[in-house]
């Protein structure tokens, strides 16, 4: 316990965990200790970690039900239908993710915790940003506040199935994809109270009762507010990184810096989650 270190990454949010060594069984001090700073700083950043897949699960359960990707976006991890690959190849350019978004927050229970674990990086290529959801709704004026507290929103996978179907990428064709979901716009963390913004411009297609062009009139200046450079961390990845984010508290971004021939191979692990409220 004494030898856990927790450096802040940046002024905005997350924390680079130092002292521990993942593959491993925790003691369930440490453990706790974990589940704790990941509430508070929304994003944790584990350096220089070997993880097999075994263990990336036996992690991941330390903080909720591994669960495999309802859309089946991506080929799975042979033999461990929870982790999904993320890959970027000769021939198979990776699937884009360089917009803002909450994952798969489309479903009735968008999952909690997202986790991922750097295989092959292009070295200084290929950053994630995040943003806090939460300081983003504390800076709103009290107008607007009240202007969206009963607010809901309407989250669908069309746009996925878009990448997914129509462009060449290592994303899998979707067929059956599930019906959109209304969420709550302000949204409550079951573990602390706290609120935050909970719209992304990917999954999130208008608000309830409104058309998607009102509608965005009043998306754009909220996700204008979250993502200001001071809310944001951006991550530099190194070969051995684990990163994992709470999807209530954050968006984040892939910054799509490099091409095909920059191979780049991650292992992606969610837990599922509950009705936002």
């Amino acid at each position: 316990m004494d030898e856990l270190e927790l450096k802040p990454s940046s002024a905005a949010l997350g924390v680079e965990v130092r002292g521990v060594e993942l593959s491993g069984a925790l003691d369930s001090e440490i453990a706790d200790r974990l589940r704790a700073a990941f509430v508070e700083h929304v994003v944790l950043v584990f350096r220089d970690q070997s993880l097999t897949p075994e263990g990336l699960l036996a992690f991941t359960r330390l903080f909720g039900e591994p669960m495999a990707h309802p859309l089946n976006t991506r080929r799975h991890l042979d033999g461990f239908p929870d982790i999904l690959v993320l890959e970027n190849r000769p021939g198979l350019p990776s699937a884009r993710n360089d917009y803002w978004h909450s994952d798969i927050s489309h479903l009735e229970r968008p999952p909690t915790a997202t986790l991922l674990y750097a295989r092959t990086v292009p070295e200084g290529r290929g950053d994630t940003m995040y943003c806090n959801m939460r300081r983003a709704y504390e800076a709103l004026s009290a107008g607007m506040k009240d202007a969206i507290a009963n607010l809901r929103a309407w989250h669908s996978p069309e746009a996925t199935i878009r990448r997914n179907n129509e462009e060449h990428n290592d994303g899998l064709p979707i067929v059956d994809p599930p019906p959109p979901h209304l969420h709550p716009v302000v949204r409550t963390h079951p573990d602390t109270g706290n609120r935050a913004l909970y719209i992304n411009p990917h999954f999130t297609i208008h608000f309830e009762d409104m058309t998607r062009e009102e509608s965005r009139t009043l998306m754009e200046p909220l996700i204008a507010q979250a993502t200001r450079p001071e809310n944001i961390y951006r991550h530099h990845w190194r070969e051995g990184d684990l990163v994992m984010w709470d999807n209530r508290s954050a968006m984040h971004y892939a910054v799509r810096d490099y091409d095909e021939t920059m191979p780049r191979l991650m292992w992606r692990t969610t837990t599922a989650g509950e009705v936002p409220a």
